[in-house]
């Protein structure tokens, strides 16, 4: 993310011609009469109570993604008892006229031929019909680049066992969060039925940089503690090591711990330094974290079933585009992007 998004330009043309190259904004300020700089200043102090109003307004949308989070879950928990084969649609309910008959009639002919090769086999070893949408949730991990980056190998048996996964918005009154709670059925991996994450929001201007506030933005996060079963724990792998006794000259042979890249790293995240110093590496591991949170919030939550055919990718890939080709007209006003975005959270 540009670190420098929303905050006030660092270079600015003189006005008056008499300078052919950028100046920071506080000699600018300083070039100016004193009774224009006065009301300048008086101007600043205008957009400060801009910036306060506008936090209001997005803590306004968070009472309303809240609401309406309501009346989505009856939806949601419809969708994860068809997922995991809780409960059959009716025929009614799987009606769906696409566009895409072509497409469709072709998958269809290669469907029949498939069936003629593989009679034989059906024939020797019938299978049971599937329950539910075997690994829903894997296949989209494994489809969406930001998820599959993370994964492992060795996480996709555990994955398999993921039947939904919900977001929660903090209660009125309380400080703004949202949590992803990761549900799973009984497994061999871990006794936890939900893991949960949490991310901390804030939708006020910072007293020190007021002019920067662009809306809720996650400042801090916490994991869970997974309840391993013995042996099973993925986020750790155990190394041998031989070790030599500086006495004696004997060498021994010592086993240890030591981390593993697993996805389930994601519930223990990197914590926010209190002092607010942290290395690039840790900055850049926080700010991807809480990229995934959102991502997990406005996309994969809302729209699961498109990502697991395919579709939202391709929506993602014309949109990237779009921006891209945006980027190259220079000069165009476009009225749409000057909106506010009322579910667009920022990453510190």
């Amino acid at each position: 993310m540009d670190a420098t998004k929303g905050k006030v330009d660092q270079g600015m043309q003189n006005p008056g011609g008499q300078m052919d190259k950028p100046v920071g904004y506080h000699f600018m300020e300083s070039m100016l009469p004193k009774v224009v700089k006065r009301r300048v200043h008086a101007l600043k102090r205008l957009q400060v109570q801009c910036a306060n109003i506008e936090a209001k307004f997005y803590e306004e949308v968070h009472e309303l993604e809240r609401k309406y989070a309501a009346l989505y879950q009856p939806l949601f928990e419809k969708r994860r008892d068809i997922v995991t084969g809780t409960v059959e649609p009716t025929d009614e309910e799987c009606e769906w006229h696409s566009d895409r008959e072509e497409e469709e009639e072709l998958a269809e002919e290669i469907k029949e031929k498939a069936v003629i090769e593989d009679s034989k086999k059906e024939e020797a070893t019938p299978q049971e019909d599937a329950k539910g949408i075997p690994e829903f949730w894997l296949t989209i991990f494994k489809s969406v680049d930001m998820l599959s980056d993370m994964l492992q190998e060795h996480d996709e048996p555990i994955l398999k066992h993921l039947k939904d996964i919900q977001v929660k918005f903090s209660e009125p009154g309380q400080p703004m969060s949202f949590t992803l709670e990761f549900h799973f059925e009984p497994n061999g991996y871990f006794n936890n039925a939900v893991l949960t994450k949490v991310y901390k929001m804030k939708s006020e201007p910072d007293a020190s940089d007021p002019f920067s506030f662009e809306g809720p933005e996650i400042i801090d996060c916490e994991g869970c503690q997974i309840d391993w079963h013995k042996g099973k724990d993925v986020t750790v792998k155990t190394i041998k090591k031989k070790q030599k006794h500086k006495g004696r000259g004997t060498v021994r042979t010592i086993t240890k711990q030591v981390p593993n890249d697993s996805f389930f790293n994601f519930f223990n995240p990197v914590k926010v330094s209190p002092d607010g110093e942290m290395d690039e590496d840790s900055e850049f591991t926080l700010a991807t974290d809480f990229e995934i949170g959102h991502f997990f919030r406005e996309r994969i939550v809302p729209r699961a079933v498109l990502y697991f055919t395919g579709e939202a990718l391709e929506d993602d890939e014309s949109e990237q585009d779009e921006e891209g080709d945006d980027d190259d007209d220079e000069g165009d006003f476009d009225p749409k992007k000057e909106q506010p975005q009322p579910a667009e959270c920022k990453q510190q």
